[in-house]
């Protein structure tokens, strides 16, 4: 994938959450979860929730997941749409190393991917490290939460964090004052990333798929037009006498079934040890424009901490 087409900006974004509570339990896990901020998509009183940079998101009865009485809709109103009408905003949560997030999600029987390997962008969580509007894509630390092509992704970008002197060399065991998502080498064994000039300066991407189509085109249960629940774990790693250790946690299930698995992963160096992930951000974008007016509805969002 060409980790490029994950640029954000501020006014790309176009945005215009968190809520303690009970505690909830991801599949294979044991320990309980807390709820740091649940959106059922019931009512509007977005701000009331924890919503903030200009919440609009559009609500429907015309579909749902099971239980439900309305979802969030993202609606493409016509070709070459980038935005949906129904958009999203942004929560703060309380810092905190681990999230995870769950949610219900649906795709219109029209829907059509790139073809390119990238977008759209879906869900995303920042940190600590950046300001309460920051842009998501050159950030300290980013995670996307998403589906390329109908195969589930997780990637990352910290293009603030590439020493920008030494871009595409390995500084991996010579200085922590490095980047993770691309550009000072491989951090963790499962790939450099990458980087590409953005203005006067570099930025980055990471991403981990899939090893399949999940929201494919023929009836089935990897169909995208019917509803699907996902839950995404994303621990930092921890940092230990100033360096960054191999035990960050990405996984990722579908319907119930783990399809992502990893336990040795960099998201922070020792530049940022107490870096902790404090923002959720629903921005849905779909950077190349939509082939035709399509839609996808996400409902029973909630992310709890262990």
């Amino acid at each position: 994938m060409r980790v490029s087409r994950l640029i954000w900006t501020a006014a790309a974004v176009g945005l215009a959450l968190g809520v303690p509570g009970t505690s909830a339990q991801a599949p294979g896990d044991s320990a309980p979860e807390r709820v740091l901020f649940a959106e059922p998509f019931e009512d509007a009183g977005w701000a009331a929730r924890g919503w903030y940079d200009g919440p609009h998101m559009e609500l429907t009865a015309d579909e749902h997941a099971p239980g439900s009485v309305h979802s969030c809709a993202w609606h493409w109103a016509e070709a070459g749409a980038v935005s949906p009408r129904g958009g999203g905003a942004r929560v703060r949560l309380e810092p905190v190393d681990n999230v995870t997030l769950s949610f219900w999600i649906k795709h219109s029987a029209n829907w059509a991917w790139t073809g390119l390997g990238w977008h759209p962008h879906e869900f995303h969580f920042t940190t600590t490290e950046d300001d309460e509007y920051v842009g998501p894509a050159y950030t300290h630390l980013t995670f996307y939460v998403e589906a390329v092509d109908g195969k589930p992704r997780v990637a990352i970008q910290d293009g603030r964090n590439i020493d920008q002197d030494r871009i595409g060399q390995d500084l991996v065991g010579i200085t922590e004052h490095r980047a993770v998502a691309g550009g000072n080498g491989d951090s963790d064994g499962t790939g450099a990333g990458d980087h590409y000039r953005n203005g006067d300066v570099y930025w980055n991407g990471k991403s981990w798929d899939a090893d399949g189509i999940y929201f494919g085109d023929e009836a089935g249960p990897r169909y995208k037009g019917d509803w699907h629940h996902v839950k995404v774990r994303l621990k930092l790693n921890s940092v230990v006498d100033g360096v960054g250790q191999k035990d960050g946690v990405l996984q990722y299930w579908f319907d119930g079934e783990l399809l992502m698995d990893h336990s040795r992963l960099v998201f922070r160096t020792g530049q940022h040890p107490n870096m902790r992930i404090n923002q959720f951000l629903m921005a849905p974008y779909y950077g190349p424009g939509v082939p035709h007016a399509q839609t996808i509805w996400v409902d029973d969002l909630t992310i709890t901490t262990q």
